[in-house]
């Protein structure tokens, strides 16, 4: 009767039991281990291929980049020739008050026009509890010295509002909001007026990108001591 012989190409017969079986396991693991990291690395792939599709990736690329200060603004010759007939019409219109509070960024002056546009909200205010939030937030980030964007108001005035934040009104900010409107009517209007951004809707001139600049010299409250401030609401 013949014998049938089996090879085991994987084991060496010389060598012991013990050690051809750890060669035999230790080169399968080698082998699944390859296969594991094939993979995952074409589920990376697929993944980053997705990601690359999806719109809002490439939205979230384009964002991170520095965007220039300039921002295209359709507005008609007459209507940007009646900004120019009073500091009310000009912000009584929408494109208006946009435009001139981009001028005012470029001259680091825009916590002016910003306090403005939070006291005309204020008191558009009916809730009870809204009136006192919202004077609170107000004034922190106005009034108050060392405010984050604190305007120029002299001492009476912001004395006045101090004291009535204990029950706060509709016309608790009225004096000071007449303030700041007449320094900017007074003040950073002109010079909008004569400015680029101005210039270049009345002339058809396409926009150009808007340079920061430090104005050399910030108007005080010293400057305009012939504005009289309304505080006959306060007695």
């Amino acid at each position: 009767m013949e014998t049938s012989l089996i090879f085991f190409p994987q084991l060496n017969m010389c060598e012991s039991k013990e050690k051809a079986f750890f060669k035999l396991i230790h080169g399968s693991a080698k082998e699944e281990t390859s296969k594991e990291a094939k993979i995952r690395a074409k589920e990376k792939r697929n993944r980053l291929s997705l990601l690359l599709q999806k719109p809002e990736f490439h939205e979230e690329t384009h964002s991170s980049r520095p965007r220039r200060f300039a921002k295209e603004t359709r507005v008609s010759l007459e209507e940007a020739v009646m900004w120019a007939e009073s500091f009310d019409k000009l912000l009584s219109h929408k494109d208006g008050l946009e435009t001139f509070t981009r001028f005012l960024k470029t001259e680091f002056s825009e916590e002016n026009i910003e306090f403005w546009i939070a006291c005309e909200d204020f008191k558009r205010s009916r809730d009870p509890q809204q009136i006192i939030l919202k004077a609170k937030e107000i004034y922190e980030k106005f009034i108050q010295s060392d405010a984050p964007q604190e305007v120029n108001l002299d001492f009476h005035t912001k004395e006045v509002i101090t004291k009535s934040l204990t029950q706060p009104s509709l016309h608790s900010f009225d004096a000071a909001q007449s303030r700041v409107y007449q320094l900017m009517e007074q003040d950073s209007y002109t010079r909008f007026l004569k400015s680029d951004i101005y210039l270049d809707l009345i002339e058809g001139r396409p926009q150009r990108p808007t340079n920061l600049r430090r104005r050399s010299r910030s108007f005080t409250y010293n400057d305009f001591q012939d504005v009289k401030s309304d505080v006959s609401i306060w007695l």
